[in-house]
């Protein structure tokens, strides 16, 4: 494996961009009709591709994303230097907060929130 490419379905391309470009205070390396991109720390990368383009590209077989809005469909769990700044950025730029910044029995300090797409996003550090 070489890089982790990580793709949201969302409904409105231009909306996640913006929300992801505050969220992350920097522009995407990609932003083109259907796919949207954002480097991660690692060398991952963050993709936002239109839920209509989803369903062209892999066809009927796969159930129809807009359907399934209302339930969580992923985790972005994100490492930072300081969670509750990105968590404030999130909410500042349309998220919904499920849960705080806190100290996890896990051994980091998280908060949970939505995105507009209804996906979870974490900002943590470890503690």
């Amino acid at each position: 494996m070489t890089r982790a490419h990580f793709i949201l379905y969302v409904a409105d391309q231009e909306r996640s961009r913006a929300f992801y470009s505050r969220v992350f205070n920097s522009d995407p390396r990609l932003h083109v009709d259907g796919m949207t991109e954002f480097e991660l720390v690692g060398g991952g990368v963050l993709g936002l591709m239109p839920e209509s383009g989803v369903k062209k590209l892999l066809g009927i077989e796969l159930p129809d994303p807009v359907r399934t809005t209302e339930t969580p469909r992923a985790e972005l769990y994100l490492l930072v230097d300081d969670p509750k700044v990105y968590h404030q950025r999130a909410l500042a730029s349309g998220a919904q907060e499920l849960s705080s910044v806190e100290s996890r029995d896990w051994g980091h300090e998280a908060g949970y929130s939505l995105d507009p797409d209804g996906h979870v996003i974490a900002f943590a550090r470890k503690i």
